[in-house]
């Protein structure tokens, strides 16, 4: 038997093939990783996959056990490629029907002479799933166990947000410092690994750039440790002066 997955961590599921085709640019992980860091909950997982139904459930039914938290975003539209909620139902083996309160909800915004079939299709998710409001244009998503399903349009993706706060159960918020350094990876590399050894309950991500036809690296270090983000970024600094390397940015 799986024992129940007790860290704060989460994993977002991007379903749509308009993301995997390169027509559409996702945006939405952007947003959900900076909210979850404020709640305290790590960002340990994204993947993008198709809207076919056999992959979401098999994929839902995966990663569900591996993480607390589970958002998937895109295909609880009106659409016919919007099959999002169909599988979330089959992956928890339980009804795919029309949820009372929303498709009351729905009715009283489209009103009855316009709530059509695709309409009347986004008030339908898995049985006993609780709502999650959509202040921007109704259409809930909704929330089965740790599974939170999200709509892929990321204005009212970004105004669902706060309605979840009560229901994410965090801890502190994930901190970080950015130092931007005009040298490359190569340069920094072993002193970095040493520092990253001594702190070892942070992380320290080394990402490279080219800006303005100048190279140069950026160091992101991350946790929920202010005062240990401090140490760390001062030890980096000391090194960083001994080899003569200019700070572009530390903030």
């Amino acid at each position: 038997m799986n024992k129940p997955n007790t860290k704060l961590n989460a994993a977002i599921i991007v379903i749509g093939n308009e993301i995997l085709s390169g027509r559409t640019r996702d945006i939405n992980v952007l947003t959900i990783s900076n909210w979850l860091n404020e709640l305290g909950v790590k960002l340990e997982e994204v993947r993008i996959i198709p809207d076919i139904q056999k992959t979401i459930v098999k994929t839902i039914k995966e990663v569900r056990k591996k993480f607390k938290y589970i958002f998937t975003t895109g295909g609880i539209g009106p659409t016919h490629d919007d099959i999002t909620s169909e599988s979330i139902s089959k992956a928890f083996n339980v009804s795919y029907c029309f949820h009372p309160k929303a498709y009351k909800m729905l009715e009283n915004y489209y009103g009855k002479e316009n709530f059509n079939t695709g309409r009347k299709k986004m008030a339908k998710m898995p049985k006993n799933s609780s709502l999650i409001l959509n202040p921007s244009s109704a259409a809930p998503g909704f929330n089965i166990k740790n599974v939170y399903c999200l709509p892929g349009v990321p204005s009212i993706l970004k105004s669902m947000l706060g309605g979840l706060n009560n229901k994410i159960i965090g801890g502190k918020t994930i901190l970080s410092k950015t130092l931007s350094l005009r040298t490359v990876e190569s340069e920094i590399s072993i002193p970095l690994e040493k520092i990253q050894n001594k702190y070892q309950n942070l992380e320290i991500g080394s990402y490279p750039f080219f800006k303005q036809g100048k190279i140069g690296v950026s160091l992101v270090i991350r946790s929920q440790n202010k005062k240990l983000i401090e140490k760390c970024k001062n030890d980096i600094i000391k090194f960083i002066k001994k080899k003569k390397i200019k700070i572009i940015i530390n903030k």
